[in-house]
């Protein structure tokens, strides 16, 4: 059921760039014009950056250090917000991810950068959930379908140049000036947004119920967070060492589920209908496409020779997909279950078709196309389940069912990552073996696509 809010009123502004949300809108596509530079850019180097730190067993793991960062500072920036508004959350997080920027760019060892990528998994989380909170307190209901297609048009002028500029840059300079070329760009983006971040925001009663007590979040989140990197970790030992990893696999799941039941909506691990399994969506979305997207540079720069710059152009193209997605779901009626699903069946359809892309006889550039399509069902259908969640949650719990959301999305893509790089690392880094990795890892993310489009009706 759909909780009443004193937002979802029947007439009101029909336009995010109208004069009272001129601010906050033009703050958001900022921020996330900054956030997706550094997205493009960083996927795009990473074969590099593994390369030169002699860690390319480490490439699924420094991707997911970031996203399980992230997943912890969700819940925490979710409870903040809740309590004391979305303002201070967002600012931390902008400082942190900064902060995680710099370390990056100055890592000597593959130690250092994965602790630079957890630091901006900490600043990128804690921002996006704001950005959520920002968007269900200020909007109005109906103009919030619109807002989260801005979002998606935000990776647009990245996602043309972003990858370009970053294998340029990566070629001609160095990988490091990647991260360090980024920072400049947040500081005079922050001095913009402060007015915005000085907005009032619809007032809320706090919530009562389980997800509102600091303390038991913190430690749950705690458990996910750390159960998720304890299972990578495990998950990657064992063809080394099977004993040690078995057990770490297994401690590392138990605590997964144990933190996952106290951080998601009632009834979310049984797929309960309605909201607990629009939350769980937004996960099976982020893993189906991203355990792909993250390893398409590498299979393309490995298995079929090309360059940094060239390898980047399939992420472009997926991000201008996405944004059509999104942008058509803005301007959709009709019920939500249909465009998840239908968002869903457009994932699955084209990683199919991307694995085809490391086959002998096959271009490399198939992988385009495939990826505009795929780029499309999520802009159709992951921009629709935020939606729906936002719709399906109270005021006094937008805050927790949106960290719920950046939870699922964030876990999704850390266990997919993670475990395709163990993948890719017990079938071996040579060209040939790096194929075979990218059709397994395929596979097994198409499957889950084509669970979450059997799953799709559950969100009613």
């Amino acid at each position: 059921m759909t909780a009443p809010k004193a937002l979802d009123t029947p007439h009101g502004p029909t336009r995010i760039l109208a004069p009272e949300f001129r601010t906050p809108t033009v703050g958001i596509v900022l921020t996330i014009t900054l956030v997706a530079f550094e997205g493009m850019s960083v996927a795009v180097v990473m074969p590099t950056v593994a390369k030169e730190l002699n860690a390319l067993n480490l490439y699924g793991i420094s991707i997911s250090a970031f996203l399980i960062a992230s997943l912890f500072a969700n819940v925490v920036a979710g409870l903040w917000s809740d309590r004391r508004g979305y303002q201070a959350p967002f600012l931390a997080g902008v400082v942190l991810f900064v902060a995680g920027m710099a370390l990056a760019g100055a890592a000597q060892s593959a130690v250092l950068f994965l602790v630079a990528r957890a630091v901006q998994g900490l600043g990128a989380g804690a921002s996006i959930v704001a950005l959520l909170v920002m968007i269900a307190r200020v909007y109005p209901a109906g103009l919030r379908p619109k807002v989260f297609a801005a979002v998606s048009a935000a990776w647009v002028v990245p996602a043309m140049v972003g990858p370009a500029v970053a294998g340029f840059v990566a070629v001609q300079w160095g990988w490091r000036y990647v991260f360090f070329g980024i920072i400049p760009l947040v500081v005079p983006a922050l001095a913009m947004l402060v007015p915005a971040l000085r907005m009032p925001s619809s007032e809320a009663e706090p919530s009562q119920g389980p997800r509102s007590k600091p303390l038991a979040m913190t430690l749950a989140a705690t458990a996910t967070a750390g159960g998720a990197g304890v299972l990578l970790h495990g998950v990657d030992r064992l063809h080394t060492d099977p004993v040690p990893g078995t057990v770490e696999t297994v401690a590392g799941l138990a605590f997964l589920v144990y933190g996952l039941y106290r951080l998601l909506p009632p009834r979310a691990l049984r797929f309960g209908r309605g909201l607990a399994t629009t939350v769980l969506m937004r996960g099976f979305f982020s893993a189906a496409f991203f355990g792909v997207n993250s390893f398409i540079p590498l299979a393309l720069e490995e298995v079929k020779g090309f360059d940094p710059t060239y390898a980047g152009i399939a992420l472009t193209t997926g991000a201008l997909g996405w944004s059509t997605g999104s942008y058509l779901q803005s301007r959709k009626d009709g019920e939500a279950y249909k465009r998840i699903r239908l968002g869903a069946g457009c994932v699955t359809i084209s990683i199919l078709i991307c694995l085809l892309s490391v086959l002998p006889g096959v271009t490399g550039w198939i992988a385009v196309p495939a990826w505009i399509v795929a780029g499309f069902g999520m802009g159709f259908g992951m921009t629709t389940v935020s939606v729906t969640a936002l719709k399906q949650s109270p005021v006094n719990e937008q805050g927790a069912n949106s960290a719920a959301l950046s939870v699922t999305d964030m876990l999704g893509s850390a266990l997919s990552i993670g475990i395709g790089g163990a993948l890719i690392n017990l079938i071996g880094h040579s060209p040939s073996q790096i194929a075979t990795g990218f059709v397994v890892i395929s596979f097994l993310m198409a499957a889950i696509a084509l669970s979450a489009t059997a799953l799709a009706g559950r969100t009613r």
